[in-house]
This record gives structure tokens, sequence and C-alpha cells, in this order.
């Protein structure tokens, strides 16, 4: 089969992306989110006419040549144009061969154990405490990540005291079987992460994501060296290069690769094959309830070296309110604090025909 048709529906925030083959079977993928409406237009002008005719058979192969002949375009919009693509791809293949997407890719369906993952720094330490006790005992989670720190804070803290406050109060509020982790977006210099990681050791936290700014590869490093927690990061790099020397140089030691941002499936795939070779967990970046965190989902049940959990935000539309009304079913219930892959063909959505009538339209092909 070969692309005919690649078409987009999407509003500032969210992109769907079907790719129809000369067969008439289609399959459903996503842009990454944010500024959707722009990686939208990336893809009609520099991702569809190189993949339009071309084999639907041979993704990761298409994926690569278009990096090669955008390469005066390197960087974020390419590559979250590419993920539309991809995981359509993905999907389209998966569905003609009446299996989910894991099933393609060495996994199996089944249940993924999800963390709640707070995106909140405007929150008082003892609500965030409370807020997501509530939530261990109505979905049954056992893992969960909180913000310390302010985001490309240059070491100031969202409020002062804050972050050594939220640390203290989350293990105290915590039993010793619950897995805490905390996310700094790049808050810190290295001698502040050190300084705050030494507290995130003493308290049994157990994840340190992104301490410094991400960009800056020797500082990240230097933290890591000097803590035994786990430092994480690369949600942000969407470089195949960048992530080999993060590897490479042991910049972190759990990746953290958000399918959107790196370029799909088959992209982050890659990144995963390079840290087994290191022996790294790969626990990607997933922080909305789009089709990203469907897409890990079924990551997650095939890769070898698959970290503890699955990122899932607890973030309703008061903070998210695009992510609602996306899909015709659920795909993201929690029972006992898993997520379950299903049995269902290509990722296991059908995109709402409401959400659909709403969106902007754009076609390449016929």
């Amino acid at each position: 089969m070969n692309i005919r048709k690649i078409e987009t529906f999407c509003n500032e925030h969210v992109g769907f992306v079907r790719v129809t083959a000369d067969s008439g079977e289609y399959g459903w993928g996503q842009v990454s989110p944010y500024n959707a409406d722009i990686t939208s237009l990336v893809m009609h002008r520099q991702v569809a006419p190189h993949a339009l005719g071309y084999n639907t058979d041979d993704i990761a192969g298409l994926i690569t040549r278009i990096t090669e002949l955008e390469h005066k375009f390197p960087g974020s919009y390419l590559r979250r144009a590419l993920a539309g693509l991809d995981t359509a791809l993905w999907d389209l293949r998966a569905r003609t061969e009446q299996q989910p997407v894991c099933s393609l890719i060495g996994g199996s369906p089944g249940t993924v154990r999800a963390y709640a993952s707070s995106m909140k720094r405007d929150i008082t330490p003892r609500d965030e405490a409370d807020r997501l006790l509530r939530l261990r005992e109505s979905r049954g989670f056992d893992a969960f990540k909180f913000r310390v720190g302010s985001e490309c804070g240059h070491d100031k803290d969202e409020w002062p005291g804050r972050s050594e406050e939220i640390v203290r109060t989350m293990r105290r509020s915590m039993n010793d079987d619950t897995a805490l982790l905390v996310d700094a977006n790049s808050c810190y210099s290295p001698a502040k992460a050190i300084e705050l990681g030494k507290l995130l050791e003493d308290n049994g936290i157990s994840h340190f994501e992104e301490p410094c700014p991400y960009w800056e590869y020797e500082q990240t490093r230097e933290v890591t060296a000097a803590l035994e927690i786990d430092v994480t990061g690369g949600e942000q790099d969407c470089e195949l290069p960048g992530w080999k020397r993060m590897i490479d140089d042991d910049v972190i030691n759990i990746v953290q690769p958000d399918i959107c941002y790196v370029g799909g499936l088959s992209r982050a795939l890659a990144v995963a094959e390079m840290a087994a070779r290191k022996g790294l967990a790969c626990t990607p970046h997933c922080a909305n309830l789009s089709m990203v965190t469907l897409f890990t989902m079924h990551f997650l049940r095939a890769i070898p070296n698959a970290g503890k959990y699955l990122e899932f935000s607890i973030e309703g539309d008061d903070y998210y309110p695009w992510q609602y009304g996306l899909f015709d079913n659920d795909p993201f219930s929690i029972v006992d604090g898993q997520a379950t892959v299903t049995d269902t063909p290509g990722w296991g959505v059908e995109i709402s025909p409401q959400w659909l009538n709403r969106s902007e339209y754009r076609c390449s092909g016929k």
C-alpha cells in the first residue's frame, strides 16, 4: 500500500492526523500538543510532500528520509509534525493486521502501572499531599510525582522554602511503599540541585527529573555523578545525536523521551534501544491525556527496558480544558493504579466526530 492522503484536524492545542492508503485503509495519529495548528502547517508544507506515494510499510525509513530531505530544518517543529505521520502509519498498519500497535513492536496488551503526575506549583504542600492521598484511595495509585523549584527558575523556588517543605510533607504523608518522584523543570544550578538531591535521598524520593537546564548536559551530568538517586530527563530532546550523547556520556540514568516531541514511535524506539544497550530504563514523558499517553502505554508494553511506570496526568479541565471530548471511548481508565492497553486493533481509539467537526481541516493528496 502507498500513502494517498494526509489530513489534519487541529486547534491551537491538539492536532490529529489521518493517513489514508491507496487501498482506502486509514490510521489515526497526532502531532505534538501545544501550538498544534502551527505544527499542522509544517505537516502539509514540509512532511506530506515527501510522504505522498510512499509505501506504508517502511515507517522508520520514511521518517528518516524526511529528516534528511528537510536537513535545513532541524529541531522541534519538524519532529512534532513527523510524530503525527509516524503514529498514524503505525495505527494504519496495526488496523490492517488486526492487532494493537504494541503487538507489532514486540509486546502484548495488558496493564501498565501508572504514577499520578501533578503539574501544579501554585498549590501548598499540604493541599498537594491531600489531593494525592485522595487519588491513592479512589484510584489505587501507589506512585506520585510532584513539582519542586520553579520552571527554568535560576535556583528560585516557586515561593521561599516550598520545595523543602513539600518533600518532607509528601514523605510524612505517604507510606514507605509509595514511590515518590519530583520534577524540577530545569530550575537549578548543579550546586543547588545536588543540595536538594541530598534532601530527596534522605526522604526516600526515587526520581529527580530535569534538575538543571535541560540543554546544559554537563550540568546535569555533574548532578547525576554526585547523587545516588535516579537523575532523569530528555523530554525536550528531539535529535537522535543528542540522545546518543546523553546516553553515552552518562548525563542521566533514566531516559524520558516524549513520543510526540521526539518525532514519533519509530524514533522513540530508537532512543529506547540506545538506552537498553547502556543498561538504562526508559520512562517516557507524557504529560496530558491526548493520544501521547496512549502511544506511551503501547510503547511501555513492548520495550524490554520499560521503566517502572507510566506518567499519568491528574490535572482536570481547569488545567487542560482542551484534553476533553477527544475520543469516542475512554482509553484512560485507571483501576488499582493500572492503565490498560486493550487488544483493539491500532491505538484502540476513534476520534470524536463532534471534535473533528469543530476543528480546522487541511488535506494533502486526494
